[in-house]
Parts: C-alpha cells; sequence; structure tokens
C-alpha cells in the first residue's frame, strides 16, 4: 500500500495546469494560499478569468476604515477592500466599468481606480469639458465658468460639477488590458454625451446626440446611447469627428429610466418605473421614490423595433450606475437567472438613504415579484450611509 500523497509537491506545470481550471478569481486566490509551493507555480494575476460576477460596494463605515466592504454575492458573504480614496467626503462616485470605479472630487481630477489592484489612472479633467469656458480656484464659490447649449454664460461652484456635472462614465475596454480605451461621459445638465481616448488631454462632444443620455454601452466597437422614449444612436469614435447614426424606432416606449444590456448576441432594454410612496417615520412623512417594476425589450433590427422579453432565462442582468452587465446564472453559485439585480442610481436627489432604505434589490422577471438582497436590509450597519451602492466587477488586473 502506497503512502499518502504530498499535495504540496505536485509539479508546478501541472498546479498551473489546475488553476487555470479554475472560473472564479476567489477560488484562484484561495487555491494559491494553499501553500508557498501552489503559491510560487501560479501566477499572483490570472489572465484567463471570464466575467466575473460583479460585488455590491456597500456605504463606508468609520468604524472599518481604510478598508471598504463588498458583498460577494455568490458567497453570501462581505470581503473587504482597502479603499481610502472612498472615506474622502470630498470624493464621488460616478459609474463602474471593466472593474475599474471612477472618482471625482473637488477638483477638476477626474480619476480611474481599480479598488482590488489598486491601480491608477487620470481622465482629462473636468476643466476641459467643451462647455467649460474657464476654470479658476480664486472664483471662490464660482470657480467654473461654463456656456450653455444656447451660449449663456453660467458658473457652477466645486460641488456643484462634482455632485452633478456628470451622470455615469462608460469605459470601451479594461485600462490594464487595452491602452487604447476610451471613455463616455453623460451629462447631467445638458444630456450631452463626451468622449475622450486615453492619454488625450481634453473631451470633446458627440455630435447630434444631445438627448441620447440615458445610458450608454460599448459592444463590437462601437457605443450605443438611449433616449428617453427607446430611441438608439450608434457613436463610432474611431473618426474624428466620430460617425453618428440614428436608429430610427418606430416602437417609442415610456418608462422613467432605461438601461441598456449587451447579452451574448442581443441588445436589450431595460426601462425602470418608478412611483413616489409616502413614508412615515419618527412623527415626520416624506416622498420618496420607488421602483415599482421593471420592462425588458430585445432590439429587432429588422424593423427596428423593442420588442417585448418576458423571461431572460438563465441570464441575470445588473443596473446601476455601474456599466449595464448580463450573466449566465448557472455559472454562479447563489445566484438566480432571470432575474434583474438592481441599484438605486437616481436618487443621490431622493431622501430615501437619508432615512435608511436605498431603492436596491432583486426583480424576479417571472412574476413581477421584488426580493431582498441578503446584505439589504438586515445588515443595518450599512443602511444608512451614502454614498448608493454600486455594481463593481472584480478585476485582478
Amino acid at each position: 500500500m502506497g503512502g499518502a500523497v504530498d499535495w504540496t509537491k505536485l509539479p508546478p506545470e501541472l498546479l498551473e495546469s489546475i488553476s487555470e481550471y479554475l472560473k472564479l478569481y476567489t477560488d484562484y486566490l484561495s487555491f494559491r494560499a494553499v501553500c508557498r509551493c501552489w503559491r510560487s507555480s501560479t501566477p499572483k494575476t490570472p489572465s484567463h478569468l471570464p466575467p466575473q460576477l460583479p460585488w455590491l460596494m456597500l456605504p463606508p463605515s468609520h468604524s472599518l476604515q481604510p478598508l471598504r466592504p463588498f458583498y460577494d454575492l455568490s458567497a453570501n458573504k462581505l470581503r473587504f477592500l482597502s479603499v481610502p480614496e472612498s472615506f474622502n467626503p470630498n470624493k464621488r462616485h460616478c459609474g463602474s466599468s471593466h472593474g475599474w470605479l471612477v472618482i471625482l472630487d473637488e477638483s477638476p481630477s477626474i480619476i480611474l481606480l481599480n479598488p482590488l489592484s489598486r491601480a491608477k489612472l487620470h481622465l482629462p479633467p473636468l476643466s476641459s469639458f467643451p462647455n467649460v469656458h474657464s476654470f479658476n480656484y480664486a472664483r471662490i464659490g464660482k470657480e467654473y465658468s461654463l456656456l450653455s447649449a444656447s451660449g449663456d454664460p453660467y458658473t457652477r461652484n466645486l460641488r456643484q460639477m462634482r455632485d452633478s456635472f456628470i451622470k455615469k462614465i462608460v469605459l470601451s475596454a479594461n485600462p490594464s488590458k487595452e491602452l487604447r480605451f476610451v471613455a463616455v461621459a453623460i451629462l447631467n445638465q445638458t444630456g450631452e454625451l463626451a468622449y475622450c481616448r486615453n492619454g488625450e488631454d481634453s473631451w470633446r462632444f458627440i455630435p447630434g446626440a444631445q438627448s441620447y443620455s440615458e445610458d450608454v454601452i460599448y459592444c463590437k466597437g462601437l457605443f450605443y446611447a438611449v433616449d428617453k422614449q427607446g430611441g438608439i444612436v450608434i457613436c463610432d469614435v474611431n473618426h474624428d469627428p466620430p460617425r453618428v447614426s440614428f436608429v430610427q424606432m418606430w416602437t417609442q416606449l415610456g418608462g422613467d429610466l432605461q438601461y441598456l444590456v449587451n447579452s451574448g448576441d442581443e441588445l436589450l432594454l431595460i426601462t425602470r418605473h418608478l412611483d413616489l410612496e409616502f413614508n412615515f417615520e419618527a412623527d415626520e412623512s416624506y416622498l420618496v421614490y420607488r421602483t415599482k417594476r421593471f420592462e425588458v425589450a430585445k432590439l429587432v433590427w429588422n424593423g427596428p423595433h423593442w420588442e417585448r422579453v418576458k423571461s431572460l432565462h438563465d441570464k441575470m442582468v445588473f443596473i446601476g450606475e455601474n456599466s449595464s452587465l448580463s450573466l449566465s446564472a448557472t455559472d454562479f453559485t447563489g445566484c438566480r437567472g432571470d432575474c434583474i439585480y438592481f441599484t438605486d442610481d437616481y436618487s443621490e436627489s431622493n431622501y430615501d438613504g437619508a432615512f435608511g432604505e436605498h431603492d436596491i434589490g432583486i426583480y424576479k422577471l417571472w412574476d413581477g415579484s421584488f426580493e431582498p438582497l441578503p446584505c439589504y436590509p438586515r445588515n443595518s450597519l450599512f443602511r444608512l450611509r451614502w454614498p448608493t451602492p454600486l455594481w463593481v466587477t472584480p478585476s485582478p488586473y
């Protein structure tokens, strides 16, 4: 009878081959943590991983700083990453894309941060947008001078620009994997779309796309943007100026918020319907917006028109301030297909979070019901804090 196998003595090439079968980054970390031999036989940063299940970045807690809690849906547990930038009250996130956070502060800086690898990049500053006429720290309270669409001048202070100038920034690719990535920004007040290429020093408007500011995604070399009624504009920013084509839709949709999602070979539109609710707390009543339902449609190019989708089958969709994404539930434990996992990307002007409840949860498309995320509202540690939670795809590079 042979002796017990010493697993720490496996050949390095075999260990590396085994590690390439692991599909979850957390499993890969556990594999490397077994012993020194396993760790030295595998690269610190895996390059073979498929798209990962996003983690929910929860509001910061001063008792945990500088660690930021992230909820791992698949493992149903909290994971803590060092993100000291998130504890600065002068900073605000305005999107996550390909695993990178977009962070603004009370300066013109726009920073991309990978919370897992701690890598940082700078995008062109707020002062470089075409409608920003000038910027001067000395003009206290009126640091930014801007021009409206009609050419009228107006001013904004540091906080106003940080909080309300940009709605969301979307990247074409992971900056660590594609140096020639492009960023597109959705502007709040004007509804403009602006873009920049990595390494450029200023932003430029995408001509003619002013009203297509509900959401933007990148798909097969092109940016797609949607307006309030479901109209689509396709932007090819590989040319100067960008080539813009409008998709004339004969199916016009309603709803309060629209999200574009690339799901396999299909382009999906998630329409969010909100309702006003009365809430009562501590002898005080107040109005808040709440999601009452979602509708899903797919783009049929022969027409073109939006066709109502009654089931996502094994697909699950993640929407909010993040770049919207779709994944297969069968690839992950603890997840359910035919569901929309949503956060409240609209409610910085809504006072619901101040009273302890974000508009966040799981919408089950097959019966139209809602289910709370396991970390909400049970974990009261995070319920009363801002900013709103945000889906972030863990990326080790």
